[in-house]
């Protein structure tokens, strides 16, 4: 079974830019395909960006499309998301997902982390 652990959040101001990664151990990380969620109070988990198993594809919530990059390293087994253009409303925690079906919702993926808490100061 994977574990996924999720690193790199923080504090940042608006415009500003952070680059979270998952780092993945104890399964064929290859095979998953990798989502991005995130979920900020009171709100539901929401579907951010997804990657194939190889890397080839790749999707973005249209509210991240064109701020957002999401890859993949199967060499180091991580995931990456390069989070630019940061603004208030991308205020939440973040979580990596694996899973076997290229899923816009939660209940696609199986395995999660514990989740990294990126917060966007005005």
């Amino acid at each position: 079974q994977v574990q996924l652990v999720e690193s790199g959040g923080g504090l940042v101001q608006v415009g500003g830019s952070l680059s979270l990664s998952c780092a993945a151990s104890g399964g064929l990380f290859g095979t998953y395909v990798v989502g991005w969620f995130r979920q900020a109070p009171g709100k539901a988990r929401e579907f951010v960006a997804r990657i194939t198993e190889s890397g080839r594809n790749t999707d973005y919530a249209d509210s991240v499309k064109g701020r957002f990059t999401i890859s993949r390293d199967n060499i180091k087994n991580t995931v990456d998301l390069q989070m630019n253009s940061l603004q208030p409303e991308d205020t939440a925690v973040y979580y990596c997902a694996a899973g076997t079906t290229y899923a816009v919702v939660p209940q696609g993926y199986r395995h999660w982390g514990q989740g990294t808490q990126v917060t966007v100061s005005s």
